[in-house]
């Protein structure tokens, strides 16, 4: 999360999206604070067993954080494209060792599955 980037058309890339969109994986009290304290929205659902632990605590378990299920829709979009680039055997495996081979061929794969539109 720290190094998460927002890119534009002109000027300094942007470094603090309006907000985030995650899944459960990425529920957890340290990646939510560091959200917070960048002013960044982080709509991600909360896991089951959170909610579990904080229940029986009642109002001492605090309040659940907050979610917009609308916003959150928008995540099949990137879902969608992610398993479009997981049909490409070297990048599902990623086979390469370096960084820079395997983000080369994101772009590969991209401009293809682009193209074929």
């Amino acid at each position: 999360m720290a190094r998460l980037r927002v890119p534009r058309p002109l000027g300094r890339p942007r470094t603090r999206p309006a907000l985030v969109l995650g899944d459960k994986a990425c529920s957890s009290r340290a990646i939510r604070d560091h959200l917070r304290r960048r002013g960044i929205r982080a709509v991600i659902p909360q896991r089951a067993d959170q909610q579990a632990n904080r229940r029986p605590r009642g109002q001492t378990g605090g309040r659940p954080p907050a979610f917009d299920r609308e916003a959150y829709k928008q995540r099949n979009t990137v879902e969608r494209c992610i398993n479009r680039l997981k049909q490409w055997r070297g990048i599902a495996a990623r086979y390469e060792e370096t960084a820079t081979i395997y983000l080369a061929g994101l772009h590969i794969a991209g401009i293809f599955l682009w193209s074929a539109r």
